[in-house]
């Protein structure tokens, strides 16, 4: 009782003095370089030069993921309707959304700034963008549409045969308005809604009419060759290979955060710190955050030449959620109470053909009284093979920690975060980057420019016979104390295919399924998950 006391104790002292420190860091950078800005702001009018919007916004491009695609490249059509009006291009056009359904790209950092050179390609929708109201304000709209067609079996590992057709829509709107390159205030609205469910629908399918992103931005100054700014407000958070912290686009309801961030960017060197607490999505009220969350980290992304790129992080989440029997019951296993930190690091990049991807993480801290002592890795090589249909592959190891024994004063089991954990542990998303062994492989075509064709198997096992079986939200789902229901969880396929109709639109379709293994048949034996989805995206 009394350790327990102290290490709460410890716990709150240690939060109040982190979101303190975090705080008077931020605001201390805010003041000072504000300070220089308007000096330099001053030394600009007096000279009268006109600002140059050009370069305005300063967006983050997607980081390179796990298991990433080399697009096609050379003449060719680019999009179906580009095939229908016979527009065969010499290369592949400057367009802002990525030519596939799911988008983890924040709105925010869309990049239309090709706009600007008077030679682009027209298209319906630019007058929304880049409205210039003066020489100094920059105002832009944009938006999405999704509906996607889901059908299920044995998606909850349930009783046997049960399925689930339902439909998922989801609606986002955004604008955007910049003062020069030294203030931005973003609105992003989001409605998510479904229709047709034989089972209740998960948190992450329903939030209606609610704010995905609201914040401003406050240049801090110029250091090296970039530009530091502070975001403050509701905000989406997007790392590294996403393997820790993502928006979560497969969700109907993209994931979010309030708080506080700086980040600095330069042609070769990121750093970003932040200070957060992660939005609970809440159907039919208006979001609030997390009270009893906090989450803080500093990420450097090194870029020592094209297509190669260096991550170092570390990430601190303070949990005061109550543990309680129902929480554990529900899966919840990791919930609460504790303190975690995790340090990681990844390299990536193409040589001569060659893929390659290497990323370990390593947490230590405290939960429930217990010394946390958990770590992952990612590795992967694959080949850009140079023949016809673009055909790319991976061979990839997966793996994240678990727990032997649950009373023993160790915590061994790897916590996931916020990971886009679907895009990498199977679609089916059933296993989560926690207490696994993931053997898999990609393979990659593209019979048209336009036409994406994407292969996956993954060999899952138990990293520890005795713990949970987790999926992709981290939950615990299955569980044998004893051991005896042995490690195989089973075989998962997933085939997916992407047509680019045009830079508005892309359909997607897919199938997976998952070929149970013992400790699944032992566990609910009959039960055979799969499922199809096919998903239409519009997006402005």
């Amino acid at each position: 009782m009394l350790l327990s006391s102290s290490f709460r104790d410890i716990k709150s002292k240690f939060c109040a003095g982190a979101k303190i420190f975090l705080l008077q860091l931020f605001f201390g950078l805010a003041i000072a370089t504000l300070s220089f800005q308007g000096h330099s702001a001053e030394s600009k009018n007096s000279t009268s030069q006109k600002f140059n919007m050009a370069q305005v916004p300063p967006v983050t491009p997607l980081p390179r993921v796990g298991i990433y695609v080399i697009p096609p490249a050379g003449a060719g059509y680019y999009s179906l309707w580009d095939l229908i009006t016979g527009n065969k291009r010499e290369a592949p056009p400057v367009a802002p959304y990525a030519p596939f359904a799911l988008i983890p790209t924040s709105a925010f950092d869309i990049d239309f700034r090709y706009l600007e050179k008077p030679d682009h390609e027209k298209d319906f929708f630019d007058p929304l963008k880049r409205i210039h109201l003066g020489d100094d304000w920059l105002l832009s709209f944009g938006g999405q549409f999704w509906y996607r067609f889901m059908d299920e079996t044995d998606s909850r590992l349930n009783a046997a045969g049960v399925d689930n057709i339902y439909h998922l829509y989801r609606t986002r709107f955004h604008a955007d308005l910049w003062y020069q390159d030294r203030f931005r205030l973003f609105a992003e609205f989001i409605d998510a809604r479904t229709s047709g469910q034989s089972l209740a629908p998960l948190p992450t399918d329903q939030n209606h009419t609610d704010m995905l992103n609201l914040f401003a931005d406050i240049k801090l100054g110029q250091f090296l060759n970039g530009p530091a700014y502070m975001r403050v407000g509701r905000q989406e958070l997007l790392y590294g290979s996403q393997r820790l912290i993502s928006t979560l686009d497969w969700a109907n309801t993209r994931r979010t955060f309030q708080g506080i961030k700086t980040f600095w960017r330069t042609p070769t060197f990121d750093l970003d710190a932040f200070f957060v607490r992660p939005m609970i999505t809440e159907k039919n009220q208006f979001d609030n955050w997390d009270h009893d969350r906090n989450f803080f980290g500093l990420w450097g992304t090194y870029r020592p030449m094209k297509g190669q790129l260096l991550d170092l992080y570390i990430l601190s989440l303070i949990d005061n959620r109550t543990v309680t029997t129902a929480n554990l019951l529900q899966g919840n296993v990791l919930q609460g109470d504790s303190v975690l930190q995790t340090v990681g690091g990844r390299i990536i990049g193409d040589y001569n053909r060659f893929l390659y991807e290497l990323e370990g993480m390593y947490q230590f801290g405290q939960r429930s009284n217990q010394d946390i002592s958990a770590f992952a890795v990612a590795t992967g090589a694959g080949y850009h093979l140079p023949f016809p249909m673009n055909p790319q592959f991976w061979l990839r190891y997966d793996f994240a920690s678990g727990d032997s024994n649950p009373n023993d004063g160790r915590s061994n089991t790897f916590n996931q975060l916020f990971p886009f954990g679907h895009y990498y542990l199977g679609y089916l998303d059933q296993v989560g980057r926690q207490n696994i062994h993931d053997f898999n492989a990609q393979f990659t075509l593209h019979p048209q420019p336009w036409f994406t064709f994407i292969a996956q198997y993954h060999r899952f096992y138990l990293a520890n016979k005795r713990d949970f079986l987790y999926n992709a939200a981290g939950v615990g789902t299955l569980h044998d104390i004893t051991g005896q229901s042995g490690s195989h969880v089973g075989d998962e396929i997933d085939f997916r295919v992407n047509i680019h109709v045009d830079r508005h639109q892309d359909i997607l379709v897919g199938y997976s399924k998952l070929f149970t293994g013992n400790f699944i048949q032992n566990q609910r034996p009959g039960i055979h998950p799969d499922f199809f989805y096919t998903q239409y995206t519009f997006r402005f």
